[in-house]
C-alpha cells in the first residue's frame, strides 16, 4: 500500500504527534475512545493507528482486561506509539497492511480507525478486510474527515500548493478530505456486508494561541514535505510561510478558532467472515 501520501516516515511521525496532534486529532480521538468503550468489546483492533493518540485514549477508556492490538502500515509512526504505552498495558503491536490484516477471521469484537480510511488505495477491500477479523455482530467504528470547505486549514493549504507550485502542484491535501460523503460511504460499508450503519457529523472548534507551529506542522508533519522538496522550486519555509500568513488573514489573528469537521460511522458486521 506505497501510495506516497501514506507515507509517514522520516522526520514525519514527530512532528505529526506534537504539531498536528493538539489541533486535529485529539479531540476526535477522546469522541471515538468514549464511543468505542460504550461496547462491551474484549478483544479490540485499532487499524492505521499512526502514532497513536487514539491507542492511548483507547487503553485509558476500555476496561483494563481488554486486549488491545494495534496496528499501523509505517514502522515510524508505531515506534512513537510504543512509546506511550507501560510494559504491563494489555496491548500488542503489529506492523499491518489495512488491506491485508494479518489476523485471523472473527478475531475482534472491535475494529477502529482514526481518520485512516481515506488514505486506503482501495477503500472497499479495506472495509472487507475489517468485517472478515470481526466476529458476527461485530463494531467497526471509525472517522473521516468532511469536505476540505468544512476544514479552512485544509482549503488553504491546498490552495497555496497549487499557487506555488502550478505546474505540478503537489496533491496531499485532496486525500484526507476525499471520503466524506456519506451515501457512498454507507453503500461501500453495505457492499463489504456491514449493517445497523449510522454516521453522524461531528464539528469541533480548536483555540488556537499561536498560528506558527500549526503551520509549520500542515507542511512538515505529513507526506506534503516530500512532495515539496521532490520538485525542489521552492523552499519549505517559503511554503510554510505563505500558509502561516493565510491562516491569520483567513481565520483571523491569534488568539483564533480553528473550525472542524468530521464524520463518525458505526456499522454492524452482520454475519460471521468466512475469509473470502
Amino acid at each position: 500500500m506505497s501510495q506516497g501520501s501514506d507515507q509517514f516516515v522520516g522526520d514525519i511521525p514527530q512532528t505529526y504527534d506534537h504539531g498536528l496532534g493538539p489541533y486535529l486529532f485529539d479531540g476526535y480521538a477522546a469522541d471515538m475512545a468514549r464511543r468505542a468503550s460504550a461496547s462491551d468489546a474484549k478483544a479490540v483492533l485499532e487499524i492505521a493507528a499512526g502514532t497513536g493518540i487514539l491507542s492511548r485514549k483507547l487503553r485509558d477508556a476500555l476496561p483494563s482486561s481488554t486486549r488491545l492490538t494495534i496496528s499501523d502500515l509505517n514502522p515510524p509512526m508505531l515506534d512513537i506509539a510504543r512509546g506511550k504505552f507501560r510494559a504491563d498495558e494489555v496491548v500488542e503491536f503489529h506492523q499491518a497492511d489495512a488491506l491485508h490484516l494479518p489476523f485471523a477471521p472473527g478475531a475482534f469484537d472491535l475494529v477502529v480507525c482514526q481518520f485512516g480510511v481515506m488514505f486506503f488505495p482501495d477503500k472497499s477491500a479495506s472495509l472487507r478486510e475489517a468485517k472478515r477479523v470481526l466476529r458476527a455482530g461485530g463494531r467497526y467504528l471509525f472517522n473521516a474527515w468532511g469536505p476540505m470547505s468544512a476544514n479552512p486549514y485544509a482549503q488553504l493549504a491546498n490552495e497555496i500548493a497549487i499557487r506555488l507550485f502550478p505546474d505540478d502542484p503537489p496533491g496531499f491535501y485532496k486525500v484526507p478530505f476525499s471520503y466524506y460523503d456519506k451515501k457512498i460511504v454507507t453503500a461501500h460499508l453495505k457492499e463489504a456486508g456491514f449493517s445497523e450503519i449510522q454516521s453522524e457529523t461531528v464539528k469541533r472548534s480548536i483555540e488556537v494561541a499561536d498560528w506558527a507551529p500549526f503551520a509549520r506542522a500542515l507542511v512538515h508533519g505529513n507526506p506534503l514535505i516530500d512532495e515539496i522538496r521532490a520538485r525542489g522550486s521552492v523552499a519549505p519555509e517559503k511554503v510554510v510561510a505563505a500558509i502561516l500568513d493565510g491562516l491569520r488573514q483567513r481565520l483571523g489573528p491569534e488568539p483564533a478558532t480553528l473550525p472542524l469537521e468530521a464524520i463518525i460511522f458505526d456499522a454492524r458486521s452482520a454475519t460471521l467472515s468466512t475469509g473470502d
